[in-house]
């Protein structure tokens, strides 16, 4: 894995859409695997002003969610459907026809989780996957235990999890309590894989990610055994990385036009 730390969320925000930028300009009907949560929004924003500034287009690209809440109608705010309206398509001016979130209401579930993984495959595959990653080490909603090798499918998601969650609903028990998710198997398919995380809060998950074992424990960790994966940090979310040191004097000495 590449590791890249920054002193700020404003610039992992930067350097992460620099990756995606790149793809964007080289691909301009390729494929973007998008994430929702906190951790990805700064990539969005400046994703946006790029586009808002005629620097990229988007309207070609297709999208394809990590992942959705099971039950949670699409018109609930908080449902990954509306986030990712609100806060991708329409700022970058992706088609929505294009853009793609899993199916949480349907009636067959297993079903729809297939028909996910064939629309991927019918793209092309996914050029580059955005993550951001949980507090126990999660990605998407592939939680701890999850196999190194699963697909989307339907998951419980952890009380740990929902707690998290929490803040984006009216109260705890509003969280649903289960979820659709692209897999760790899923994810790994991606072309590219960009993580980005910011804060003391994620220090412990991506520590375990970038220097632990590949470990069900930690999901995150699976991204050791991608061949072009890069891990966007903030000091804060750097805290607990052993080599650090050398993570910086990589990057710092890292010709501008290999960064990405």
């Amino acid at each position: 894995m590449e590791i890249v730390i920054l002193p700020d969320s404003a610039e992992v925000g930067r350097v992460a859409a620099s990756v995606i930028a790149d793809v964007v300009a080289r691909k301009p009907d390729g494929v973007l695997g998008l994430a929702t949560g906190s951790s990805p929004l700064a990539i969005y924003e400046e994703l946006a002003r790029r586009a808002d500034a005629g620097e990229l287009d988007f309207s070609r690209m297709r999208g394809f969610a990590l992942d959705e809440y099971v039950g949670l109608d699409y018109s609930h705010p908080e449902s990954y459907h509306a986030v990712i309206d609100r806060t991708v398509t329409k700022p970058l001016g992706m088609n929505p026809e294009l853009v793609s979130v899993p199916d949480g209401l349907a009636d067959d579930i297993p079903a729809a989780c297939a028909a996910y993984e064939a629309a991927i495959d019918a793209a092309g595959g996914i050029d580059v996957q955005i993550l951001g990653i949980g507090a126990n080490g999660h990605i998407g909603f592939n939680e701890p235990t999850s196999s190194l090798a699963s697909r989307t499918r339907i998951k419980t998601l952890t009380p740990k999890t929902r707690e998290d969650n929490a803040r984006f609903f009216d109260s705890p028990d509003a969280v649903p309590t289960h979820c659709v998710t692209q897999g760790l198997g899923t994810i790994l398919r991606a072309h590219r894989l960009v993580l980005v995380a910011q804060g003391e809060r994620k220090a412990e998950a991506v520590a375990a990610a970038v220097e632990g074992p590949v470990s069900a424990s930690c999901p995150a960790s699976v991204l050791q055994l991608h061949e072009h994966a890069t891990v966007v940090l903030d000091e804060g979310a750097a805290s607990r990385l052993r080599n650090a040191d050398y993570y910086r004097y990589t990057w710092a000495n890292k010709p501008e036009w290999q960064r990405y």
